[in-house]
């Protein structure tokens, strides 16, 4: 951890390659290019939202995209996914602040799709299909652990999510790393896709109290015939395999499109847990914060068109952590001293922000170009 009076953009850039370093085993030792400079013009890539052919070309002292492409595929291969899925794991973990308890945390679970355009059938072997959405039906998709508590929120652990998975597999897999980190869950969240019979029969035989968001449907029959009453209210139910659970029946209200108010119905099924409806709607709620971690994911996700399926999860990755590494900064370097609970301040060091001392740090490091020569043809007009 940076143990300063003051954090310069310099301090932040050599503390996230550092931290990218110790735990990423992506080695780039050539003549020319090294594992530093390889990591900063991924960081520079993801910042800008960009390729890293844009990224070399903006740096004069790098190597030239081909090189450092090579030396990426050379030792990221698809066959290290897995090995890279465990690195990148351990990454998220140790951006984990001391202070946080390891039992009785929320942890949320879910999925993010990112749309993949290409027709390659090596490559389409790694990519879920979906609804149509962007103008595709393939998504290279990943799925990530969360932790909610007081004011960190952070991604605990991430999985590549590949076609023949089920999504009691993702739920496995998630739980079993967080499990291994030594956290404890007080509750776990799940979103609708994880709302099924198997994944709450797993949860029950692991003894860990969740709420998983369920589907309505059914014309009159199914869970749509719980959607019945004036108000919320609890139910047991029995799904068509026979388990039995209970469920919360939480009734909202939502405006319509000619600005009448209709009643909703909310459906959520219970596990080891005996809240009213009320409460696990009001607790349901907090697990959207994950949702802003995959839209601040968009934000530092570098763009490829390669065919490598492990580049592009490692691009992923790479946007979680530095959002990861973002919020670990922030709780060391904005907290308020105040009594009561420990809280940040959230105005005082904003993800723009930390983007901004990366880019500014990358470029002073690495030299930015910032002109170039006139042709030796001048234009007949100068405007």
């Amino acid at each position: 951890m940076i143990h300063t009076n003051e954090l310069h953009a310099e301090d932040v850039r050599a503390y996230t390659v550092k931290h990218l370093m110790e735990h990423i085993s992506l080695q780039a030792e050539g003549y020319r290019c090294n594992t530093a400079m390889m990591w900063n013009v991924l960081v520079k890539a993801a910042i800008e939202r960009t390729s890293i052919e844009a990224s070399c070309a903006d740096l004069s002292q790098v190597v030239d995209s081909n090189t450092l492409r090579e030396h990426i595929n050379t030792v990221l291969d698809v066959s290290r996914l897995v090995e890279l899925e465990l690195e990148l794991n351990e990454a998220l973990a140790a951006c984990l602040p001391v202070e946080v308890p390891r039992q009785g945390v929320g942890v949320a679970m879910d999925t993010h799709d990112e749309p993949f355009y290409g027709k390659s059938p090596a490559l389409l072997a790694y990519t879920c299909r979906g609804q149509a959405r962007k103008g595709t039906t393939h998504f290279v998709r990943i799925a990530s652990a969360y932790l909610m508590w007081r004011q960190v929120r952070l991604t605990l652990a991430l999985t590549f999510v590949l076609p023949d998975d089920k999504p009691l597999d993702i739920v496995r897999r998630l739980y079993e790393r967080v499990r291994q980190m030594g956290i404890v869950p007080g509750t776990v969240y799940l979103d609708k896709g994880f709302g099924l019979p198997a994944i709450a029969r797993y949860l029950t035989h692991q003894r860990q109290p969740a709420v998983l968001a369920c589907t309505i449907r059914g014309e009159t029959g199914g869970t749509r015939a719980l959607c019945k009453g004036p108000k919320s209210y609890r139910t047991p139910y029995t799904f068509k395999d026979g388990t039995q659970v209970q469920m919360a029946m939480v009734a909202t209200f939502t405006t319509g499109r000619h600005g009448k108010r209709r009643r909703q119905w909310l459906a959520y099924i219970l596990v080891l847990l005996d809240w009213q409806p009320q409460k696990v709607h009001d607790r349901y709620r907090r697990r959207f914060g994950i949702e802003a971690s995959y839209r601040q994911l968009r934000r530092v996700r570098a763009f490829t068109t390669s065919l490598n399926p492990a580049l592009r999860f490692l691009l992923l990755g790479l946007g979680l952590l530095l959002v990861n590494i973002w919020l670990t900064l922030r709780w060391y370097v904005a907290r308020v001293l105040a009594p009561g609970p420990r809280r940040v301040d959230p105005l005082r060091f904003q993800f723009q922000r930390f983007t901004r001392f990366l880019l500014s740090a990358i470029d002073m490091a690495y030299s930015a170009i910032r002109s170039i020569h006139p042709s030796l043809s001048p234009p007949s007009v100068i405007y």
